[in-house]
């Protein structure tokens, strides 16, 4: 296989080093395996950008979604208002998001997440709980080369636990705050002797709400999911292996509740400002339920609720034919989507309905062939096919308020009952060839040069009816829904790769260099296009933008450098890189300031977009009974070029229709942000039973970041700092533990929303309160 992952920097595991090893301990405390490379090999001798956290440290830091492993890996950001709308960045890139946190289905992610090999094109997928993980490795910079779909800022690659031919169990059971309670199970062994193996897994995880909705009396963004997985291992001869997989998640809560954090300022006449508005709206002045948003208190009125689902099949097979090994990936896989908002946020019956029935297929087929001996010349080479098709329903309804709040009129009738119903199908196809080689012309010198080609076909159709209401076609001039119809094609092809060079000084400093070039072909806009305000030459108002119906290519090109190394006996591991990156054409989500409501956005592309930094990993292992790890991240990430973009909230009414945001911060990027922790084990036998005492604690922290690209002042999310702990009994079967997660009660906002209407209002989420609980595990 190639050094070819190699345009990237330091591989380190962000794991329990006395732990993760799955050598001898001669091999040193801090060997970790990964695959990044499609084989097993230590992550120090591979020239990658990546931090590996296996299923110990999962385990023992209680983090069991992608949500929470964002807080140990610190160059990786994780944003959700809702599953629908999951987005991750590394380095501050990959999110469609810019100014909303909305998902568009006509762009695809530049942060790729793979599961047992198979991608996964929609980002929702990865906001389910972790199901039998045996390591997750986020790995930094373009991909593709190596990965069977390009990706331009990175990718998360989540391996489960195999099968095995000896049997085995183990079960887990919590319980804590807010009637916290998650269950998980897995077992595994022999079907036919030592030909057929199985394994199947399972989890449950339950939480009352922590978002109390006065209005409606419910506790909300309450937790209800299951996730259940099934495998099979065929291997007839070492030789040949045939892995079978079959997955399936459901996620089912009353979510997403936001709440009221502030009111900006507009420059919308007084009269279509918030205070304005709450003050003389009819029927009375209104107040919100609180003003404080860390008393999590709302008073939505529109019932809420997410129900999703995901899953599919898999078969992986691997065959070794002399000095070479084969490999196929096949997979289908399916997303289903539903849920109802409360898109104003507030108890007034502005928006009555708002919801997205989604549904998500794909198939996909891999085929590679790689180097399996050391040898002068290490190499892989394949082929990909993707093909996905999603189909939506999107459906909005307003009540007897919303002519007052986005027409300024006191006609309830005009708006009422107004509503919009239709239907998004898009359809990609993808070709990939991809293959790299690396020579080593002396002993501790490496040379990779990797290229990819991908080809694509991509099929958008949008269809937007409106009707109801006494006045749609004030509605319409005024912006707020929009009938729409239209369709897209794009056929493109794009070349990209990498170029590393690596040396070994010694068995434990090495040394890199690294180039890659990325590029992630054009998007459909599959959420409505914006229009044209009032006095363009050669445009009637409202007339819809036709340029946007699709954006062009993104291109990423990415400079890196780095050293690995290892002190006092492999005891302590620390890695280090620096690196540039430049993105032209930078894909984006944004919204259309021009609509009196903040609902319908379109993409774009952001002319240039530039990154660079400093990431760091280190662990420890002091004696027998103390690990450390220690992560952190410097981002300085900007809109280099970006003279058209939106206009933050506080310039909303003005007569400019765009912004110059060239030099602002990348949204969702802290400038800076670390992990650490630790866990002392203390030997305690208790009689014939060989157990130890064990204490750890972790923290994470990040400075403020930008809610949206505007740079507004009035969505800037502070800095926090979390702390996780627990404390219990370890032997070699059991453990029992109690826990916390956000140790101190830290108030931190994890979101920020422009309401509906521009009016001035801004909601978010409010972080988790303390959860304290106790765990039992079992294993065998």
């Amino acid at each position: 296989m190639p050094a070819a992952l190699a345009a990237a920097l330091p591989a380190y595991a962000n794991q329990e080093p006395a732990e993760a090893s799955v050598e001898s301990r001669d091999s040193g405390p801090n060997r970790i395996v990964v695959t990044a490379r499609r084989r097993t090999e230590d992550a120090q001798s591979v020239p990658v950008s990546l931090t590996v956290v296996g299923k110990d440290l999962l385990d023992r830091t209680y983090t069991v979604n992608t949500n929470q492993l964002s807080q140990l890996v610190p160059s990786l950001n994780y944003s959700s208002a809702n599953p629908r709308n999951t987005a991750f960045t590394i380095r501050g890139l990959g999110s469609s998001v810019v100014a909303v946190s909305q998902a568009n289905d006509g762009l695809e992610p530049g942060v790729g997440v793979y599961v047992d090999q198979v991608y996964h094109a929609r980002p929702a997928t990865a906001a389910f709980d972790f199901t039998d993980i045996d390591q997750v490795e986020v790995l930094r910079g373009p991909q593709g080369t190596l990965f069977g779909k390009n990706t331009t800022a990175g990718a998360i690659n989540i391996t489960t636990r195999q099968p095995s031919f000896d049997f085995g169990a183990n079960a887990e059971l919590s319980y804590g705050s807010r009637d916290f309670l998650q269950a998980k199970a897995a077992v595994t062994g022999p079907l036919v002797g030592d030909v057929l193996a199985f394994r199947l897994s399972g989890s449950i995880t339950r939480q009352d709400g922590y978002i109390e909705n006065i209005r409606r009396n419910e506790m909300q963004n309450d937790v209800h999911n299951d996730a259940l997985r099934g495998q099979l291992l065929f291997q007839p001869s070492p030789d040949f292996s045939l892995r079978l997989i079959g997955d399936w998640a459901r996620f089912r809560n009353d979510c997403c509740a936001q709440v009221h954090v502030r009111v900006a300022p507009t420059l919308k006449p007084a009269a279509q400002q918030y205070a304005a508005l709450a003050t003389n709206a009819p029927g009375g002045a209104y107040a919100p339920p609180s003003t404080h948003p860390y008393d999590r208190v709302t008073d939505n009125d529109a019932p809420l609720g997410v129900d999703t689902s995901e899953g599919g099949a898999s078969a992986i097979a691997d065959w070794t034919v002399g000095s070479a090994t084969i490999t196929s990936v096949s997979a289908w896989r399916f997303w289903k989507w539903d849920a109802a908002n409360d898109r104003d946020y507030t108890g007034l019956h502005i928006q009555t309905t708002q919801h997205i029935p989604s549904r998500q297929d794909q198939y996909s087929q891999e085929f590679r062939i790689a180097s399996n001996a050391p040898g002068p010349i290490d190499y892989v080479a394949g082929l990909y096919y993707f093909n996905q098709e999603i189909v939506g329903h999107p459906i909005s309804i307003y009540g007897p308020l919303a002519s007052y709040w986005l027409l300024n009129s006191t006609n309830a009738a005009l708006l009422n009952g107004y509503q919009s119903n239709g239907t998004t199908d898009f359809r990609t196809e993808s070709y990939g060839v991809f293959g790299e080689v690396t020579w080593h012309p002396l002993p501790r010198l490496a040379i990779t040069g990797g290229i990819r080609y991908t080809y694509e076909e991509k099929d958008g159709a949008y269809d937007l009816r409106t009707f109801g209401g006494s006045a749609p076609a004030s509605a319409q001039a005024q912006g707020i829904l929009r009938a729409q119809s239209y369709s897209a094609h794009l056929g493109d092809g794009s070349a990209s790769g990498r170029a590393n060079i690596s040396y070994s000084l010694n068995d434990d400093l090495m040394a890199y260099a690294s180039f890659a070039r990325g590029q992630k072909s054009g998007g459909i806009n599959m959420s409505g296009l914006p229009v044209y305000p009032a006095g363009v030459p050669g445009h009637a108002a409202n007339d819809p933008i036709l340029s946007t119906v699709t954006v062009r290519p993104e291109k990423n090109s990415t400079w890196e450098a780095g050293l690995k190394t290892r002190w006092f006996e492999k005891r302590l591991t620390f890695t280090i890189d620096a690196y540039y990156t430049r993105v032209t054409d930078f894909q984006a989500n944004v919204v259309d300031n021009a609509a009196v409501i903040a609902l319908r956005s379109y993409l774009a592309n952001i002319p240039k977009v530039t990154v660079k930094g400093v990431e760091f990993d280190a662990a420890l292992v002091i004696g027998n009974h103390l690990t450390l790890r220690a992560a952190g991240a410097y981002a300085d990430g900007r809109y280099a070029s970006y003279p058209n973009g939106p206009c933050p909230i506080e310039l909303t009414g003005s007569a400019t229709t765009s912004c110059n945001l060239s030099g602002n911060g990348l949204p969702g990027l802290p400038k800076w942000s670390g992990s650490a922790g630790g866990e002392y084990v203390l030997p305690m036998p208790i009689g014939s039973l060989d157990g130890s005492l064990f204490l750890r604690a972790d923290a994470n922290a990040k400075t403020r970041i930008l809610g949206d690209a505007t740079g507004s002042a009035y969505t800037i999310i502070r800095g926090y700092t979390l702390v996780n702990a627990s404390i219990g009994y370890r032997t070699p079967h059991w453990e029992v533990a109690a826990f916390a997660r956000n140790l101190f009660d830290k108030d931190y906002m994890q979101n920020l929303t422009v309401q509906a209407g521009n009016s001035g209002l801004i909601v978010g989420t409010p972080s988790d309160p303390r959860t304290i609980g106790v765990t039992l595990r079992l294993h065998r």
